[in-house]
């Protein structure tokens, strides 16, 4: 079998460094795993996600002129789980929403169903706004003027 860059290839694991692992390809040659490819996750501990004769499904990365062969195993997992997700998609018909829900932007005084422009909308929002404003304001003048002030002046 002819290795190539990103194809998916199986092997086994024949050494664990703290830096990565190395894997005997089918072919016969051996490829290395960086420990940023065993997992989606932060990988502190490689021997805690792989032992040695395991064997892993790998993406090839990249090959040097070395001939140095850069594997990945988080990235054929997550093939994987890409292509299961496409079948399944493929499976179930898709549910069109006839109504997406969308805001509409009603008074609250407004009859159901009845729309306001932005201009009306911006105006209810100042008038809330204003509102909640001189709340504080007159809670701020009840504790002595320790409060919240729109200037900055404590």
């Amino acid at each position: 079998m002819q290795i190539e860059t990103g194809t998916i290839v199986e092997g086994k694991v024949t050494g664990i460094t703290d830096f990565g692992a190395f894997v005997e390809l089918e072919s016969g040659k051996s490829g290395m795993v960086h420990i940023s490819e065993i997992a989606s996750d932060y990988v502190k501990d490689i021997r805690e996600h792989l032992k040695i004769g395991q064997q892993v499904k790998c993406k090839v990365l990249s090959i040097s002129p070395e001939g140095k062969i850069s594997l990945s195993i988080r990235k054929a997992s997550d093939e994987d789980k890409q292509d299961s997700r496409r079948s399944a998609d493929r499976q179930k018909p898709a549910a069109r929403n006839s109504n997406p829900k969308v805001w509409q932007g009603r008074k609250p005084s407004a009859p159901e169903g009845g729309k306001q422009s932005f201009e009306d909308m911006m105006a209810h929002f100042k008038q809330v706004s204003d509102d909640k404003m001189s709340d504080l304001k007159r809670a701020d003048s009840k504790r002595g003027g320790m409060g919240y002030s729109r200037r900055g002046k404590n």
